[in-house]
């Protein structure tokens, strides 16, 4: 395995009003391989999700250093770092994010146009994909008319169609009960077996452990890395 991105020395502080500062992130060192499954869980408020975003490239750090591919990202301009999102980072979120009024292969066809592909190509990579979540019989069908482990088969589904670097999924069975949860869990350890790289927040111990490795935050700090035995 090759590092995939790697965080020096990451500290990330808000600002509340003029005098109040919450500092979120501590000093995190972390380096996430090429094909790894890792989960991150530590309790509200211990910057697990904060984490998350630093390296969705959905914020930046206070200090500190974030590499994607050996390259500095910390710094890039806004358009860049856009650019660099869309081509490297799939997400998939606990609410799904789907547009209500879209079908299935028009949800998950979404990063290919701002990618700027043609719109045949979007279809065709779009069924492709809705077939290795198993729901190429669904294609057509709007939100409303999935089930909730459906609906997010179709975000897992959009967040794979550009053969993103790597999928960041945040809290993918908050919303589902627990047998869907579970076939979402077995649907990224497939993905997984087939080289894709996850990094998965959850609260949720039983998850945690269906990935390869688990680092634990707490206070804004790497308390525990550890890698799960199977």
């Amino acid at each position: 395995m090759s590092p995939l991105i790697k965080l020096e020395k990451i500290k990330k502080i808000y600002s509340q009003g003029e005098e109040i500062e919450v500092t979120a992130l501590r000093g995190i060192d972390l380096t996430i391989n090429s094909g790894e499954f890792i989960s991150i869980i530590g309790p509200s408020g211990s910057g697990k999700s904060t984490l998350m975003h630093l390296i969705g490239l959905l914020d930046r750090p206070s200090s500190g250093k974030i590499f994607l591919k050996k390259h500095n990202i910390s710094l890039v301009s806004p358009n860049k770092l856009s650019s660099l999102r869309n081509s490297h980072i799939g997400f998939v979120f606990q609410a799904f994010n789907l547009l209500p009024r879209t079908s299935a292969i028009e949800n998950v066809s979404l990063p290919l146009l701002y990618a700027g592909l043609k719109h045949s190509e979007r279809m065709t990579r779009s069924k492709e994909t809705l077939k290795i979540v198993g729901l190429e019989d669904r294609e057509n069908h709007l939100p409303s008319q999935l089930s909730g482990g459906q609906q997010q088969r179709v975000a897992i589904a959009r967040a794979l169609v550009n053969n993103p670097s790597i999928i960041l999924a945040d809290e993918p069975t908050g919303n589902l009960d627990s047998k869907a949860g579970e076939e979402i869990i077995l649907l990224f350890e497939k993905l997984n077996k087939q080289g894709n790289t996850i990094l998965l927040v959850t609260h949720e111990p039983q998850v945690a452990q269906k990935a390869k490795r688990t680092i634990t935050i707490k206070d804004g700090l790497i308390t525990k890395d550890k890698i799960n035995r199977k």
